[in-house]
């Protein structure tokens, strides 16, 4: 590598572990007040249990904001995750029909079927140029739809042998959890030692100066929507383990759609795409679950809850905001050739 083309590495690197402490200041700084807070009402924060409820408050959302924070990075939006939750609960739930022999392939027909929902939701926003935002609230009405016309309550039942998953950990670990853990180690390396996954930050970076480079802008971006299904339909599969049934509402009341989007920005992924990392939106998700359980303890009026959450994301926003108008400005650097390509750094990031 060129000098020319290490300094802005270098200094790409440097914002991205500058936003990944940022979240880490910002987790050990919530909990701090959250068991200064509990312990005032006489409780123990750190206690098993309690250990135990803020991480199985990760799981779910945790599992949605993996994805999502896929599709950020490409610049996009998925606003039918919350729908695609609730019909994978119920096609797991019926496939299942309380037979543990029924698991592998219910398990397989949720995958399936949301890596259709993904696929169709990047065509529609690579090949008819629809917005991420209207084509996936488009893809998400019409499940909802076919939910309301077709289920008037909860559906199917899960045996014990799936349930399990949902209600078992170690020590105070869940299972659920280490699970979502593993599927974000998988994201990570997905986006740090793979192609596509340097493509998606280059696509979210700026799509014109990424399809000049060569690059195959629809298929990270169409890539990043099936996997944003299925990382929802996975959510999905542990909320029917959970509830021991289906249900058509779950994911909406859940509003995992917002939530989710709310802790990527949370974790420092730009809302404009090309920058953001997994492990900052799994700091997002600790951030909210801490902050929930908190208020949860201390018996904090509900609606209160969303007032919190969202000064949470307001003064996030803030925080990063100077790091995405420095993002937005396109950086050129001279090859050997003498030709201009884009800033190496884009394609750095992924991997740093």
């Amino acid at each position: 590598m060129t000098a020319t083309t290490a300094a802005p590495a270098r200094r790409s690197r440097r914002r991205r572990l500058d936003a990944t402490l940022i979240v880490g200041i910002a987790l050990v700084a919530v909990i701090v007040i959250g068991a200064v807070l509990v312990a005032s009402v006489g409780r123990n924060f750190f206690s098993p249990g309690n250990i135990r409820d803020i991480l199985t408050g990760m799981s779910v959302l945790g599992f949605v904001a993996i994805g999502q924070t896929l599709v950020i990075l490409c610049a996009s939006l998925d606003l039918s995750v919350p729908y695609v939750v609730s019909l994978s609960s119920l096609i797991a739930a019926d496939l299942m029909a309380g037979n543990p022999a029924n698991i592998p392939i219910a398990v397989l027909a949720v995958l399936a079927t949301a890596a259709v929902i993904g696929l169709a939701n990047g065509l529609i926003v690579t090949k008819l140029k629809v917005n991420g935002f209207i084509a996936t609230l488009g893809t998400g009405l019409i499940i909802k739809g076919y939910l309301d016309t077709n289920y008037k309550g909860t559906s199917g039942e899960v045996p014990w042998a799936f349930q399990v998953i949902g209600a078992t950990g170690i020590g105070p670990v869940p299972v659920s959890t280490m699970i979502m853990l593993l599927v974000a180690l998988a994201a990570a390396l997905f986006l740090a030692r793979t192609r596509v996954g340097n493509h998606m930050f280059a696509v979210g970076g700026n799509e014109q100066v990424a399809r000049l480079s060569g690059i195959r802008t629809a298929r990270p971006l169409i890539l990043a929507h099936v996997l944003c299904s299925i990382t929802a339909a996975l959510a999905g599969l542990l909320l029917a383990s959970r509830l021991g049934v289906g249900s058509p509402t779950v994911g909406i009341q859940g509003g995992y759609d917002l939530l989710s989007i709310a802790a990527v920005v949370l974790g420092g992924t730009l809302l404009m795409g090309g920058r953001g990392s997994i492990w900052g939106t799994i700091g997002g998700v600790a951030i909210f679950a801490v902050v929930d359980n908190v208020m949860s303890v201390m018996q904090v009026n509900p609606f209160l809850k969303d007032v919190v959450r969202g000064i949470v994301i307001v003064a996030a926003v803030a925080i990063y905001t100077s790091r995405s108008l420095d993002r937005r400005r396109p950086r050129f650097t001279t090859g050997a050739t003498g030709t201009t390509t884009p800033d190496a750094a884009h394609e750095k990031e992924a991997s740093a």
